[in-house]
């Protein structure tokens, strides 16, 4: 009988060996903790969590629970092993995290097909392999990582930009413009007088930072991609002469060469998400927040994800992986949790069950499947797995070049895009559509798979 390795027994990793196991396939999970710690972790429970004990909100109407539900759909374990530990939270749903991950612990080690082995991976092993070791994999792991996925695709500093919705843009204000006008008009500027830019400048250099976690502290940044508060503190002009630079981008409407520009960058295929550029940033949520929203065209813009700065470590996965999260260089080796470039909690386990799901197919002689964009799980493994939305065409020399993957969670602009005419800008009326659309997909799918 073939066995699968499975390398990490965190939320993804854990997820995964249950599913394989309840499909009669035999596990052995290995997980380096407490012989070797993180820095983050405290406990060497499976499926632990680090920091909140949040998996984001339960309503099927916002994106967070719609991944929930189409969980539940799917048969995953932590799911049910979450709702059984919950804790009183409003409409999302928290959990209990000792007993959480306890009560997960204790499935594992009791179940027949799933062997639990603590010790640190230090090679990619040979057979049927699942990389769930997230994103505070060991140093050793991460080189062997970094030897099979080549050096340029594996990523030590998370510095991430905060990403908005298109539709929620005021293109009354801000405009779409190239540099000097050259190629494509494939960038959304929003233009700032220098009344508005020192307004702004204000808020960002006062605004409260997050502060590091000690396995964080010994990171530095790269010159090329600071926080921008950290680049506005060298000076007033900094960003103006930087990220912010206003030459070469004229709103033709008004003719006027503005005091600064924010530019926003296509960060999606369907082209219904746009980050801004230059502004990784480790502030806090709500500064962001605010920083973002003073930003002309950009006062009610939908954030699907806050900038981040901190140590991580994530493949580029649109060179390495499938759809299907099966590597595209090697035959049955998976990998699944915020390695691949998901985010969250809910993420993890979605991917962890998705990789566990499409791993037995492989053994029973099965093609991997691929699920339908119009479900926020197959919109999150297409996301992270596109080519096409990493593309960057040089607006000075028309040469192409592909950007390294931003991490995200899910979120309504990465599902495939609805009839306008169908909502009419009806936010609610919108999120309800594309749920039933999602889960009617899904149970579709299933029915026809």
């Amino acid at each position: 009988m073939q066995e699968v390795k499975i390398i990490g027994a965190g939320l993804a990793g854990s997820e995964a060996a249950l599913q394989l196991a309840k499909r009669g396939i035999k596990v052995k999970l290995y997980e380096m903790r407490p012989n070797k710690t993180t820095g983050a972790h405290v406990t060497s429970d499976c499926a632990e969590f680090v920091c909140s004990n949040s998996l984001g909100s339960a309503d099927i109407n916002n994106a967070s629970g719609l991944l929930k539900k189409e969980m539940e759909i799917l048969g995953g374990e932590l799911i049910q092993i979450a709702y059984e530990n919950s804790v009183p939270a409003g409409n999302a749903l928290a959990i209990a995290r000792e007993d959480f991950s306890k009560a997960v612990t204790n499935k594992i080690k009791n179940d027949p097909n799933i062997e639990l082995i603590r010790e640190e991976i230090t090679e990619i092993p040979e057979g049927n392999v699942i990389i769930a070791s997230g994103p505070l994999t060991s140093n050793k792991f991460a080189e062997a990582i970094k030897d099979f996925t080549q050096s340029e695709h594996l990523h030590f500093f998370d510095a991430i930009a905060p990403i908005v919705e298109v539709d929620s843009i005021n293109f009354d204000k801000a405009f779409c413009a190239s540099r000097y006008d050259k190629g494509e008009a494939s960038y959304i500027n929003c233009p700032m007088n220098k009344e508005e830019y020192e307004n702004f400048y204000n808020i960002l250099i006062n605004a409260p930072r997050i502060e590091q976690h000690d396995v964080d502290k010994n990171s530095k940044y790269f010159e090329s991609c600071l926080p921008v508060e950290v680049l506005a503190s060298r000076g007033v002009d900094t960003l103006r002469f930087g990220p912010m630079k206003p030459v070469g981008l004229i709103d033709k409407r008004t003719g006027v060469e503005n005091y600064a520009v924010v530019q926003l960058r296509q960060d999606n295929s369907a082209k219904t998400l746009f980050n801004l550029v230059g502004f990784q940033t480790n502030l806090k949520w709500g500064a962001q927040k605010e920083l973002i929203h003073s930003i002309p065209g950009l006062e009610e813009v939908n954030i699907v994800r806050y900038g981040v700065m901190h140590r991580n470590t994530f493949i580029n996965s649109p060179q390495i992986l499938n759809s299907t999260l099966e590597t595209k260089k090697r035959q049955s080796l998976f990998f699944a949790g915020q390695i691949t470039g998901t985010e969250g909690y809910t993420e993890s386990i979605a991917t962890g069950m998705f990789a566990g799901i499409n791993m037995a197919r492989r053994i029973n002689n099965q093609e991997p499947i691929v699920l339908p964009r119009e479900t926020m799980l197959g919109a999150l493994t297409f996301y992270i797995t596109d080519i096409a939305h990493l593309k960057h065409i040089s607006s000075r020399d028309n040469s192409v070049r592909y950007l390294p993957l931003q991490p995200i969670n899910s979120n309504w602009g990465i599902l495939t895009p609805l009839d306008k005419s169908l909502y009419k800008k009806n936010k609610k009326l919108k999120t309800e559509l594309l749920s039933k659309r999602s889960v009617e997909s899904l149970e579709v799918f299933i029915k026809n798979c």
